[in-house]
């Protein structure tokens, strides 16, 4: 990004896939054109033996009975195929190409790594990497387990784990949902539902890490996955806090916003104002409407949909709203619960305080 300050710089030798990548509908008229006509091609190449049919029934229907009854069913058999077609403007698993022939491995980077598949509750296996800390720092250190935006797989988004890993000295859980990367399956919104579930139960039946350090962490798509996690008592009473990264306030099959304000663990709200994809505005939304007893809001003024994560202070602000989150377990005292700031100054990197006297700016 021309003129953006970077917090953290990919290796040279690091191949244009790893980049974090989210696809979605630009606003543009001549792109939602585009678009429609992609859906309408890809509907028909889906389901043509199913229309070619449809159409044989209602040419029939039209001629013994006429048009009034034919007009009906042939609006009744388009919204059904219309809201069976929805996923494909919503999941995005093919883009980049070969997404599903190809994910990256985290050796590229040097990192520890367990290559696990995982069974969900209706049987769907489904690719997750577990990157781990050293021996001695893996079973003290936060777990995060992190869900990826629409499109894509788990090897675009190791340039930031890398990151991550480093600076906040966490294990990572990677999950792919069902359909995506190496995962079997079908995306669809209660299906990811499961990802998730399965995901965090796999982390719970690990000996060897904190289970009182488990964070979920979303971006775009996965801010909504990661809401409904810890909206579930049984989840929430074992997740440790909650962050979200670009995301939105509601679609049709993900009411993030009527859950948001039903979610009491701490959260952290990560929103890069340059984000031409969702708008701002619903990061500030959800975070307003937030029933958490500690939850902040960071904005990051250079940051667009994707790159949020390299810009200036985002994991110094990821390790200072986790050092909040475990100086209110020892102190069982919730700091003050609302806090928003903007994230635009140099931080020292490792007391994570700023650099020639700065300050967040409230």
């Amino acid at each position: 990004m021309s003129g953006e300050k970077m917090g953290y710089t990919p290796p040279d030798h690091m191949s244009p896939a790893s980049r974090s990548v989210e696809i979605g509908p630009d606003v543009t008229g001549y792109s939602t054109i585009k678009l429609l006509a992609k859906l309408t091609i890809a509907v028909m190449m889906k389901f043509w033996a199913m229309c070619t049919t449809v159409l044989l029934i209602l040419l029939l229907m039209y001629w013994f009975y006429g048009g009034w009854l034919t007009l009906l069913l042939l609006i009744f058999a388009l919204i059904g195929l219309l809201y069976n077609a929805q996923d494909m403007l919503l999941y995005y698993p093919d883009q980049p190409a070969n997404s599903r022939l190809y994910v990256e491995s985290p050796s590229i980077f040097g990192l520890p790594y367990e290559n696990i598949f995982i069974k969900t509750s209706d049987g769907v296996k489904l690719h997750t990497v577990f990157i781990k800390q050293p021996e001695h720092k893996l079973n003290t250190a936060h777990t995060v387990i992190f869900f990826h935006g629409n499109a894509g797989n788990i090897g675009h988004r190791l340039v930031n784990m890398y990151a991550l890993y480093s600076y906040c000295g966490v294990n990572i859980l990677l999950v792919e949902y069902r359909g995506f990367g190496k995962s079997y399956g079908k995306p669809s919104e209660s299906g990811i539902y499961l990802d998730a579930e399965a995901a965090a139960d796999y982390l719970f039946k690990r000996a060897d890490i904190d289970q009182s350090k488990i964070i979920v962490f979303g971006r775009s798509l996965g801010g909504a996955v990661s809401i409904q996690l810890s909206l579930r008592p049984y989840y929430a009473g074992r997740i440790s806090s909650l962050i979200v990264e670009n995301t939105f306030t509601s679609l049709p099959e993900y009411p993030s916003r009527s859950c948001i304000s039903h979610i009491k663990i701490p959260t952290l709200f990560l929103s890069g104002l340059a984000d031409d994809l969702i708008p701002p505005k619903m990061m500030l939304d959800l975070f307003q409407h937030s029933g958490s007893m500690l939850k902040r809001l960071a904005k990051f003024p250079n940051g667009s949909h994707n790159e949020t994560w390299q810009c200036q202070g985002y994991y110094e602000t990821i390790n200072r709203f986790l050092q909040e989150v475990e100086e209110m377990k020892r102190s069982n005292i919730t700091p003050d619960s609302a806090v928003t700031y903007t994230v635009d100054i140099p931080f020292d990197d490792v007391t994570g305080t700023p650099i020639g006297g700065g300050v967040f700016a409230l």
